[in-house]
């Protein structure tokens, strides 16, 4: 390390702290950036950027001008597109539609219900979610782009939009199919020469990676990856007492609603029975209203059946007497019509009676288009458990539950609703687990997932600092998911007082890795983000000569140390490692197999100012001060006197050494330094706090006017991390 450098490190001896930071490199000539973990520290806090791919309209355009069919080289047309666990034992032919049949359309007369019918695929979740999106044709033609043609510009490309863990992604696929006899062999309309549903299924299974990654689902998995919404099941006799406010909200919310009446006879499913209702059918909810009939107030549900026909026959729906009594005016504002469109009015009395099932898909702003609508506040967090350090399991797992990400959530502002006596804020919160669909072929499956929420102690209100694992064991929780649950999401409604609070999202076992999205939607303005300590380190004063001098310790060490560096009382790693060897042997109490050349030269770097590679007795003095405290906090959390202290002690031990970190560094320590066993050993230990005490002192040296911030050209950077 060049004495420029060191000297400036050399004189950061005293207290002080080193603020949250980015770092800055700049390159003269150079064409490269930097990779690995450096890179991840260094964009911490700068927008990811991402290589631009080609988009829809650039793909359309360039085959158009070549006169070309386009030809996706993702999901190209052969077997890995369709299946990864199996083979085929009969051979699919991949076409386009216009090999298929003559005359080949996008949509006829509308997409409908009837457009999708099952073929080959154990995808029925998936198709049920469509026929539920044909209900609302706002929410459709964003996911399916309307402005595609067999016949006007026709290029054999087609593109579908989701919703994808918080950003809405367009997928480009080409239009060729499987299929078996010149019959398509999956998805498929009720007319043969309609393709969009076909298409669709093609550009969700490119999505997840194959064909056969759809199968098996749930409807509402689907649904809110058509609209970016959220999904509350009920079930209706545990309802909760304000289902009907719930509903009205949705409602105003423009959140997409169905429900059911279930049967458990399955020669019953979707039969009519004498009220006109269906068994083992789900009916959309398309308006929750009050009137007044006979001077009270009268609750009213308004269905749909998605058959267009068979209505309910009981009171208010369409030619009951109850509408005799209702004024023209307010008939009107109900929209009642005397007409067999599968629409009618039902009593929520009656609703409640009859149907089973509840599902609300809350919608987010940013689905919507209708200025009226009432919307949720949205707040997106995006986070990860990674093994031994912030994969802590549930809260029957106390020694790592407090490890999880955390994430604050603040109500700042109560419902506005006169009936309710208490002040109380209305919140949602969703657990979404990423990519488990997609990463099946490599084994993956489902976690059970949950989360728990905690109310903040007041002195903590305004903090970041993350939760210990004391407060959980004498804390209990506010809230929490009624039940872990392998399900890709699970979301649940709460009502609690305004205040601070916190969210800890987690699967069921500990050391399970994986990817998440948590969402919280609030009728009421709110906050949501994850907790992250400021980055900074404690600087301890030096201990003087003059209390160390005399001690036996002390004549211990200068003997040692004269005997190994000689006449010029400097030494170099290899030495270093001897004395230190020597010295640790007489800590019988500590368990190790003693220090590394490769810790050892990480010691000399951190303590050598002249950049000769050397150390004399006062910097190794000073050095051995640093591990000798080092050494009384890793046997504070080796318990056991194994020699090694697991990963997410290490994250006490990090704090109690005076280094504050956020989780991703913490991720990075458990990576770099932890073995398979997720332990840490004492001289990977030392060598963790060697490498973080020299390069909080390098920054804190170029960080001249103490912005957090510092600008390095590439040699120095090289130079600075290459020596550290």
């Amino acid at each position: 390390m060049p004495s420029a450098i060191n000297a400036a490190v050399a004189q950061q001896t005293g207290a002080g702290s080193v603020p949250s930071a980015t770092i800055s490199t700049t390159t003269e000539g150079a064409g490269g950036g930097t990779g690995g973990i450096y890179s991840a520290i260094i964009s911490r806090n700068q927008p990811i950027i991402r290589v631009k791919e080609k988009t829809y309209e650039e793909l359309h355009k360039k085959c158009l001008e070549k006169n070309i069919l386009y030809e996706d080289p993702d999901f190209p047309p052969n077997e890995s597109s369709l299946f990864y666990s199996q083979k085929i034992p009969i051979k699919f032919e991949w076409k386009r539609p216009r090999e298929i049949c003559e005359n080949p359309r996008f949509i006829i007369g509308g997409a409908n219900r009837t457009d999708i019918c099952q073929g080959e695929l154990g995808d029925c979740w998936f198709l049920a979610a469509i026929a539920c999106l044909t209900l609302n044709k706002k929410l459709l033609c964003r996911v399916i782009p309307h402005d595609q043609s067999f016949i006007q510009n026709y290029a054999g490309i087609f593109h579908f939009q989701f919703w994808r863990y918080g950003d809405w992604v367009d997928v480009v696929i080409d239009d060729c199919l499987p299929t078996y006899n010149n019959q398509l062999v999956f998805t498929k309309s009720s007319q043969r020469n309609e393709f969009w549903s076909a298409l669709l299924e093609k550009a969700y299974a490119k999505l997840h990676g194959s064909y056969e990654a759809l199968k098996g689902g749930n409807t509402t998995e689907a649904m809110e990856d058509f609209t970016g919404g959220v999904t509350e099941f009920y079930e209706i006799k545990d309802a909760p007492k304000d289902i009907y406010k719930i509903m009205k909200h949705a409602i105003d919310r423009g959140s997409l609603m169905a429900s059911s009446i279930d049967t458990i006879v399955p020669m019953q499913y979707e039969t009519r029975m004498s009220c006109g209702l269906v068994k083992g059918h789900a009916y959309s909810v398309t308006a929750v209203e009050e009137t007044t009939f006979k001077g009270e107030k009268i609750r009213l549900v308004r269905l749909r059946n998605p058959w267009g026909q068979v209505e309910w026959n009981g009171p208010w729906s369409d030619k009951s007497e109850e509408w005799n009594f209702i004024n023209e005016a307010e008939k009107i504002r109900l929209q009642h019509k005397i007409v067999e469109d599968g629409e009618f009015w039902i009593s929520f009395e009656d609703f409640m009676r009859h149907f089973t099932k509840l599902e609300i898909c809350n919608l987010t702003p940013d689905t919507l288009e209708a200025d009226k609508l009432q919307t949720w506040t949205v707040s997106v967090n995006e986070g990860r458990w990674v093994r031994g350090c912030s994969a802590g399991g549930c809260r029957n797992y106390p020694d790592t539950f407090w490890t999880n990400p955390q994430y604050r959530l603040k109500l700042l502002e109560e419902d506005d609703d006169p009936e309710d006596e208490e002040v109380i804020c209305s919140f949602l919160v969703a657990l979404m687990q990423k990519n488990r669909r997609k990463e099946r072929k490599l084994g993956a499956n489902l976690y059970t997932i949950g989360f728990a929420i905690y109310e903040v102690p007041d002195f903590m209100h305004g903090t970041k600092h993350h939760l210990q694992k004391d407060f959980f064991l004498y804390n209990a929780s506010k809230a929490r998911s009624k039940t872990y649950i392998n399900m890709r999401e699970i979301s649940e409604r709460f009502r609690l007082p305004p205040s601070e609070y916190v969210v800890i999202p987690s699967t069921y076992e500990p050391h399970q890795e994986g990817e998440f999205i948590l969402r919280v939607f609030s009728e009421k303005r709110s906050l949501s983000e994850e907790v992250e300590n400021m980055i900074e380190a404690e600087r301890p004063s030096r201990p003087s000569a003059k209390a160390r001098d005399g001690s036996e310790e002390e004549k211990q060490f200068r003997n040692i140390f004269r005997q190994i560096a000689g006449d010029d009382m400097e030494i170099n790693a290899e030495e270093l490692r001897n004395v230190l060897n020597n010295v640790v042997k007489k800590h019988k109490d500590l368990k190790t197999e003693g220090f590394e050349l490769e810790s050892c030269r990480s010691m000399i770097a951190l303590m050598d100012t002249d950049g000769s590679g050397k150390i004399n007795f006062d910097e190794f003095r000073h050095l051995w001060d640093k591990i000798k405290s080092w050494q009384k906090i890793f046997k504070r959390y080796d318990t056991d006197h194994s020699g090694t202290i697991n990963s997410y002690e290490m994250r006490n031990a990090v704090n109690d050494a005076g280094f504050r970190l956020n989780n991703q560094l913490y991720d990075i320590i458990t990576m770099r330094y932890a073995d398979k066993n997720m332990n840490i050993d004492f001289d990977s230990f030392i060598c963790c706090f060697v490498r973080l005490d020299a390069m909080f002192r390098a920054f804190h040296a170029f960080d001249k006017d103490g912005d957090g911030i510092i600008k390095l050209n590439v040699l120095e950077w090289l130079q600075l991390t290459m020596y550290a």
